[in-house]
């Protein structure tokens, strides 16, 4: 079993966080500073809990006005070591913009200047949410500006900060009601070299596509074709509404929904199984065009759901150009094991084979506790 992220604050981090206090620093309480972080409810805590206890403590431990305790923080930031041996440093380090977020509300100008440091050794992407709901026109005008800095975390951090959904983080209400400040950004953003970069915008994009999906569909319209870095943005960008098998953007990105084909032989094994098993399928795809034609093959799963009823997820097969008159074989492996992000229950759930868009043929089995 994957070790839980929040055990990422071990032994090796504290050493590492002691040694660089220590440089900081000529007197830094560090014990008093450990005793307040690991206090008997520490092992208790998760991942987001701990960062936000480790910017407490710093709070509480350096002195002064917020100016004065930001001005020490930066001191730390100089002090880490430029190759950490702390795994996921990174995320990590995120207690740090916590500190920001938790303290620097009032001293707006101070703080966005400070994140902008900051943000080249963690990702200030959750500490920038609060700001954006306090002033977001000031914070949007240095998001612009971010989106046209040379270091390649700056202009990812003006994406991911402003996402409407950012996972982890607080939606930004008025952003998926209207995101259009957004499209400036993302417009600098567009032929970004950088994948990191690239990456932030697709999701961005994403985000956009479940409140607004006209606007994204508009994008893809006027972006589309100009670069080979714009059209996989676009096409990542779209994976939500091509799995929603999306019409219009299925025919956009060479899939159209009106391709006509057959399912034959589908199957699955066995048709019982319980949960934490595995089952396999597999069936047969003929193209009935008189041309070749693109297909995105995919499977949907109706899971059940606690409540009784069903809830579908869409998994890809495949996506490419499939000969008229000729026969396909597919098999495929599904497993049934309860994750973080999906819990299983027992009943009825659905099977099926879904091209570009359009379920084609569909099985019903049972799932047993």
């Amino acid at each position: 079993m994957a070790e839980p992220l929040k055990n990422i604050y071990n032994d090796l981090f504290f050493a590492e966080l002691k040694t660089s206090l220590q440089k900081a620093f000529n007197e830094f309480d560090y014990k008093s500073f450990l005793k307040e972080v690991q206090d008997k409810d520490w092992p208790l805590l998760e991942l987001k809990q701990r960062m936000r206890r480790l910017s407490t403590a710093l709070h509480n431990h350096f002195k002064g006005n917020y100016e004065k305790r930001l001005t020490q923080l930066l001191k730390l930031v100089d002090a880490l070591p430029a190759q950490s041996k702390v795994q996921y440093s990174g995320l990590a380090y995120m207690y740090i913009p916590d500190f920001l977020a938790q303290y620097g509300l009032d001293n707006m100008n101070l703080s966005l200047k400070a994140m902008e440091k900051i943000n080249l050794i963690t990702s200030c992407e959750f500490a920038i949410r609060p700001y954006l709901l306090a002033n977001e026109k000031i914070v949007m005008k240095q998001m612009l500006a971010w989106s046209k800095h040379p270091h390649e975390n700056i202009r990812r951090f003006a994406s991911e900060g402003c996402r409407p959904r950012l996972p982890w983080g607080a939606a930004i209400p008025s952003l998926k009601k209207d995101p259009s400040a957004i499209i400036p950004i993302l417009e600098n953003l567009k032929n970004d070299a950088s994948v990191y970069v690239q990456k932030s915008v697709a999701n961005n994009l994403n985000d956009i596509s479940k409140d607004n999906p006209q606007l994204v569909i508009d994008i893809v319209k006027k972006w589309q074709g100009q670069s080979p870095v714009t059209d996989w943005i676009l096409k990542h960008a779209c994976r939500g509404l091509l799995k929603s098998g999306h019409k219009e953007v299925l025919q956009l990105f060479g899939t159209s929904a009106s391709v006509q084909c057959d399912i034959k032989n589908f199957s699955i094994r066995p048709q019982q199984l319980k949960i934490g098993e595995p089952f396999s399928f597999e069936f047969k795809m003929n193209l009935k065009e008189k041309e070749d034609a693109k297909l995105r093959l995919e499977y949907a799963i109706y899971y059940q759901k606690a409540n009784g009823t069903l809830s579908k997820k869409i998994f890809k097969i495949n996506e490419g150009l499939y000969q008229h008159g000729k026969s396909y074989s597919f098999s495929r492996k599904h497993s049934f094991k309860d994750l973080t992000t999906r819990k299983h229950h027992a009943g009825k759930h659905i099977i099926a084979i879904v091209v570009n868009g359009n379920e084609c043929s569909s099985i019903a089995f049972m799932l047993k506790a």
